[in-house]
C-alpha cells in the first residue's frame, strides 16, 4: 500500500494532522510520527528517514523544512508536498516576527506568531526549551540541492500568507527547481485551516 508520512513542525505534534489524515485514510497508509524535537537536524533526519523511505511526504513549516532536507540527503521519497519551508539566506528576516513572539511570549507567543489564530497551546506539549531549540535549528537551515528529487517535490504557499512568504517560496522554487502551487483560502497553518487540500495534492500532486 502507498505510504504517506505527515511531518509536523515546531510547537505542534501529530494531532495537528487530524483533518489531513482523515482525508487520506482508507486509500493509503498514513503515518503521523511524533518527532524527537531534538533541535538537531541530523537527529531529526535519522528518525524520519526510515519512515519516509519510499513514502510520499507532506510537511508544513518546520515539517516542510525537514522534507527538503530528507530529499537533499538522498532519502528515496516518492514525492513531497511541502508548505512554506524555511528558506535560509534566500529570505533574510522571514522569521523575525517569530523570534520576537518567542522572546516576549514563550511557547504561546511563538505558536501564535508563526501559525496565526488557527494555532492553540493544546496542539503541543513542547517546553520553551524545546521550542527554542527547534527554532534555532530551523533558523540555521540552508536549502541544499535536491538532485533528481526536485521534479517530485511541490512547494506550496498560502493564498493569505504575507508577501514575504510568497517571495520565500518563489525563491526556493527557483533555487531548487521545484514546482510551486498556491493553496487557496489558507495562510501558514495550512494543515489547521484546510488539511484536506494538502491531502488532495498528495493524491494528485
Amino acid at each position: 500500500m502507498r505510504r504517506i508520512v505527515l511531518v509536523h513542525g515546531a510547537a505542534t505534534g501529530p494531532g495537528v494532522w487530524a483533518t489531513t489524515a482523515a482525508a487520506l485514510r482508507g486509500t493509503v497508509e498514513v503515518l503521523c510520527p511524533d518527532r524527537p524535537q531534538s533541535g538537531d537536524l541530523g537527529a531529526e533526519i535519522a528518525f524520519l528517514a526510515p519512515l519516509c523511505d519510499g513514502a510520499f511526504v507532506i510537511g508544513v513549516s518546520g515539517g516542510a523544512t525537514l522534507g527538503l532536507e530528507l530529499a537533499a540527503r538522498g532519502v528515496p521519497i516518492e514525492g513531497a508536498v511541502l508548505h512554506e519551508p524555511a528558506a535560509g539566506s534566500l529570505a533574510p528576516g522571514l522569521l523575525d516576527h517569530v523570534a520576537e513572539g518567542l522572546a516576549t511570549g514563550g511557547v504561546r507567543g511563538f505558536g501564535t506568531a508563526l501559525y496565526g489564530p488557527a494555532w492553540n497551546p493544546s496542539l503541543t506539549t513542547a517546553t520553551l526549551e524545546t521550542v527554542a531549540g527547534e527554532f534555532a535549528m530551523f533558523g540555521a537551515f540552508e536549502p541544499a540541492p535536491l538532485g533528481d528529487a526536485a521534479a517530485r517535490v511541490t512547494l506550496t504557499v498560502g493564498e493569505h500568507s504575507p508577501p514575504s512568504r510568497h517571495r520565500s517560496v518563489r525563491a526556493l522554487c527557483e533555487h531548487l527547481g521545484t514546482r510551486q502551487r498556491v493553496l487557496p483560502g489558507v495562510g501558514h497553518a495550512a494543515h489547521l485551516e484546510n488539511g484536506a487540500a494538502l491531502a488532495e495534492l498528495a493524491q494528485r500532486p
